[in-house]
């Protein structure tokens, strides 16, 4: 009938099964050898093959009378090992079976155990949390109050506690915004080509101190000014050659021609913009004849960074433009001056550019243009996020 599954007879073996090349089966075997089946008679000899078969024929009663009780001991003896090997194949069939369970369990138990001590964690984390923040409400707190009590104390005519505070925000501003001790390290450290063999070299707002680490691991005899006094015991902590003070006065008072090097990392961006000419003209009088004044800052021809990541500092006057700066350096007497564009954006913050590959052929032309076009117009936005000018003072 229709929608009736069609119900197959089981196989039944043949001899043929197991002459020229024998089943693997272990039902076969059983059924050869529990219905005790004859194998044909056959002779591999093409001469003569037909008498020799006729032979076996006739002596075959002879030769199985005398073996009959040996041929029934083998033959249950293989029914016996076909049957425990039939066993054996079921408890191996079971095994994965088995196995997989365990692991179920297991897994199920693990994952309880897991899920257990998670909800312990979440909750110790939790009262954790509170605390931090019960313990960050009353810091802001205490430093708000702390920070109007100044203003009074300002008002007052007491300048050296306000200025405490500001150096405070300050550190706190450079700690977030200025990045890791390790990577301004790095940054630092693409100067070394331009300083080594030229003799001491003057960190102007040396910060933390990692320029002056940098340069003292490469055997450069270095140290620093800053104006704030926390960042100066930074230095000294570290074993650095640095003092408080003021980077113009400090200038003002180096020997003429006594300098190798003067590096001004992130610092003119925090000048007024009158007082850049004069940064030039004090490091050109403190450099010796080959000596290099290196100036690096936030980089104004990228809309994002004068724009948006500039002003996170609320210290930053105003963003100086690398030619304006260029010719105040030339005007100080620099020759050569040279331009070196920092630290590009990331391609995921960048804009996408369009995969030709992925287009139909008709349509790469204009894709193309508008990847052109925004290449233009990503390094508008985009380009890179420092700039720094090596400025050389000119050998007599």
């Amino acid at each position: 009938m229709a929608g009736e599954k069609e119900v197959r007879e089981p196989r039944v073996p043949r001899l043929d099964d197991f002459l020229d090349r024998p089943t693997h089966d272990l039902e076969d075997w059983e059924w050869l050898w529990r219905t005790d089946q004859a194998f044909p008679i056959r002779s591999h000899r093409r001469a003569g093959g037909g008498l020799v078969v006729a032979l076996k024929r006739l002596l075959r009663p002879f030769v199985k009378a005398p073996l009959n009780d040996l041929w029934d001991r083998q033959r249950v003896f293989n029914q016996i090992l076909l049957t425990h090997l039939r066993g054996e194949r079921q408890r191996l069939d079971a095994v994965p079976g088995i196995v997989e369970q365990r692991y179920g369990e297991l897994e199920r138990r693990f994952n309880d155990i897991v899920h257990h001590v998670m909800g312990h964690n979440d909750a110790l984390f939790a009262r954790v949390d509170q605390k931090l923040d019960l313990y960050r409400r009353q810091a802001q707190e205490l430093r708000g109050r702390l920070g109007g009590l100044l203003a009074v104390a300002e008002t007052a005519g007491a300048p050296a506690l306000a200025r405490a505070v500001e150096e405070d925000a300050y550190v706190e501003f450079e700690n977030r915004f200025r990045g890791s001790e390790e990577d301004i390290a790095a940054r630092a450290a693409r100067y070394l080509p331009y300083l080594e063999g030229r003799g001491e070299v003057l960190d102007l707002g040396c910060g933390r101190g990692e320029a002056l680490a940098v340069l003292a691991e490469r055997g450069i005899q270095a140290r620093g000014v800053d104006a704030s006094a926390q960042m100066v015991e930074r230095c000294r902590e570290r074993g650095l050659r640095a003092e408080v003070g003021d980077l113009f006065e400090r200038l003002a008072g180096e020997a003429e021609g006594g300098l190798g090097g003067i590096l001004s990392l992130h610092v003119v961006e925090h000048l007024p913009a009158e007082s850049l000419a004069r940064l030039g003209r004090l490091a050109w009088r403190a450099l010796a004849p080959g000596g290099v004044l290196i100036v690096e800052t936030p980089n104004p021809l990228s809309v994002v960074v004068a724009a948006r990541n500039f002003w996170l500092d609320p210290s930053h006057r105003r963003p100086v433009h690398p030619e304006a700066l260029e010719m105040l350096l030339r005007i100080a007497g620099f020759d050569p001056v040279e331009r070196l564009d920092l630290r590009p954006f990331p391609d995921a913050e960048r804009l996408p550019e369009l995969d030709l590959a992925a287009l139909p052929p008709e349509q790469r032309p204009l894709a193309d243009s508008i990847n052109r076009l925004r290449d233009r117009l990503d390094d508008v936005l985009f380009g890179y996020q420092d700039y720094a000018l090596v400025a050389t003072k000119p050998s007599r």
